[in-house]
């Protein structure tokens, strides 16, 4: 897989003609190029009819038809077949998400072998990048005043998600004119590759969640404020989908995300630093924190942190109950615990840590799995974790915030089920029983 990734690129081409009606000439092998803006109201499925009997003599080259797609492809049907309900379910993600309906045809040259297409096919920009094996995008805008109107046509070779990932810069352009910036524009473009309706985990490629894990972060400025450009390569890419598969899940951030993106694709006077600069402190943690935990299946919205809780000191006897999820990341406890005091917990009730699992108790089972375990955060820095359960005494290791969770993998917690009553007070020093977990081995506590 490493061997052909590093040569996935894709870039937009926007084209603004300020009063002009000079449209863009963009070859095909089909001879004069025939054009639909709707699709038929009683085509309600893709089809495979071919549209043009030329492509018979060429060998493997037709066109297909679905409401928002016109496909001209070396594929075959079956393959087209799948291509356009992939691209049909993605249309309706990305159009419904932006509240602008895909109103005019996307039309799109999809490559499964180079050799099967004459040599003219394709504009010199577009065949450079389907050789290297990704995808371009060219888009025509006139403009006239505040209206426009655009067409824009995707290259892409067909393997890889690369013709979602196009044809979300493709609905963009003619849709609004503009894909915004480009950490924005090539980080949606990717959302729109791996979107999956009612899916909100991480389903990237693998070799995308690995670089992203062994390499040093690219800091949120480096991101958002940079010169890169589009189509400089699939590593950027990949922090860019990161930054904003982050900033849509979450629910801490969701609600300021979409309506930034709006501004920028409407050509508003917005940007990240207006919008996010009172939680820059919380997006930088939670973005760091998805990083460094992020493999397939994991939930931003399940392992969102939880800033709105207010923290105390425990007095006297009382303590603090809290109900904890075990389909959830770190929860707050509202105790701020002390490295030099002793605290006691009490766990009630039982959870699962897989949908057909047997129930647990705090305790977990013998692998570890299901335990309730704890995590100090002082200043936007987090203890190394360290083990609870049922009944114990316990320490920590700094001076904090106390987050508890159930043990489970970040990517396997979404099938979790129930809820524990979980009680934090200061030890009885004359109390008996308990187990004492004030010594945590590094083995233990990356477990």
């Amino acid at each position: 897989m490493s061997n052909w990734y590093p040569r996935w690129r894709w870039t937009t081409i926007s084209i603004s003609l300020a009063l002009l009606l000079i449209p863009l000439h963009l070859p095909s092998p089909f001879g004069k190029s025939q054009w639909a803006s709707t699709a038929s109201a009683a085509q309600k499925k893709p089809s495979t009819k071919k549209k043009n009997d030329r492509t018979e003599a060429e060998g493997t080259l037709r066109d297909y038809f679905s409401p928002h797609f016109l496909v001209h492809t070396d594929l075959s049907a079956e393959e087209a077949e799948d291509l356009l309900k992939r691209l049909e379910t993605m249309i309706k993600l990305v159009s419904g998400y932006w509240g602008r309906p895909c109103r005019q045809t996307i039309e799109c040259y999809v490559v499964k072998d180079l050799e099967n297409w004459p040599k003219d096919a394709f504009p010199a920009a577009a065949l450079d990048s389907l050789e290297s094996g990704g995808g371009l995008t060219m888009t025509t805008v006139v403009t006239n005043g505040n209206d426009f109107q655009a067409k824009a046509t995707v290259y892409a070779v067909a393997d890889r998600g690369t013709p979602q990932h196009e044809a979300v810069h493709a609905y963009c352009g003619q849709s609004f004119g503009t894909t915004g910036p480009t950490w924005y524009s090539e980080g949606m473009a990717e959302m729109g590759n791996y979107w999956n309706e009612n899916d909100h985990s991480v389903n990237a490629a693998e070799i995308v969640i690995r670089y992203i894990r062994e390499s040093e972060p690219k800091s949120l400025n480096e991101i958002v404020n940079s010169n890169e450009r589009t189509g400089d390569s699939w590593q950027n890419y990949a922090w860019r989908w990161a930054l904003c598969h982050l900033l849509e899940h979450n629910p801490n951030y969701r609600e300021r995300f979409r309506p930034l993106g709006l501004g920028f694709l409407t050509k508003q006077k917005v940007s990240f630093e207006q919008v996010y600069g009172s939680m820059a402190d919380e997006i930088s943690f939670e973005y760091l924190f998805f990083l460094n935990h992020l493999e397939a299946g994991y939930r931003v919205d399940l392992c969102a942190w939880d800033w709105k809780p207010k923290f105390r000191v425990l007095r006297g006897t009382r303590g603090q109950n809290v109900k904890v999820s075990a389909a959830k990341g770190w929860q707050p406890t509202r105790v701020l615990v002390d490295e030099e005091s002793t605290y006691a917990c009490e766990a009630a009730g039982e959870w699962s840590v897989d949908a057909e699992g047997a129930m647990l108790t705090a305790d977990g089972n013998d692998a570890g799995s299901g335990r309730l375990i704890g995590v100090v955060m002082d200043d936007y820095k987090l203890s190394d974790e360290f083990e609870l359960g049922a009944e114990v005494t316990f320490t920590v290791p700094q001076s904090g915030q106390l987050y508890v969770r159930c043990r489970d993998g970040w990517g396997e917690i979404a099938d979790n089920k129930g809820t524990l009553a979980v009680k934090i007070k200061l030890a009885d020093n004359e109390a008996k029983g308990g187990k004492s977990v004030s010594s945590i081995t590094e083995e233990e506590s990356n477990d």
